[in-house]
């Protein structure tokens, strides 16, 4: 596991539509004080996307929020990580396996949706999700280069 001396944490956040715009805000925030400006927009980009994700599975078909079966709001965590060469942005959600999994779609040019992910993989050096024991919900996360070290 890479050290990663640089974290920082915003969260719970409601699995409102909200959420996407606060996770933007905290990551201008941390990687200007982190001197990683050059990253913020794609990371800003990355992280609206899996929290946008993350609000879309906690909406029902009329459009309104999902609540458990303790009329609790689904939440989301936001946590931000570094080296100084790479960032690592992490999504983490406390939505139950039975909502669905992070599934790259391939959509034909007429849909309005589905791209996030395929875009998310062509932006990160790498990504991908996982179950984590002991949690309800699940990781999804993103590493990118910062530009001095891409090729």
């Amino acid at each position: 596991m890479a050290d990663w001396p640089l974290t920082s944490d915003l969260g719970p956040l409601g699995a409102l539509p909200t959420a996407p715009r606060l996770a933007r805000g905290f990551i201008g925030v941390v990687l200007t004080a982190w001197g990683l400006t050059g990253l913020a927009d794609v990371t800003e980009l990355l992280v609206s996307e899996l929290t946008a994700n993350v609000v879309r599975a906690s909406t029902g078909p009329d459009g309104n929020p999902r609540y458990d079966n303790e009329g609790k709001l689904p939440l989301l965590w936001v946590r931000l990580l570094s080296d100084h060469f790479r960032i690592m942005v992490e999504v983490w959600d406390n939505l139950p396996p039975a909502i669905g999994t992070p599934v790259v779609r391939h959509p034909g040019p007429d849909e309005e949706s589905g791209r996030g992910l395929e875009m998310i993989d062509a932006l990160s050096e790498d990504w991908g999700w996982e179950s984590v024991p002991g949690w309800k919900g699940k990781r999804v996360w993103a590493v990118l280069l910062a530009p001095q070290y891409q090729d």
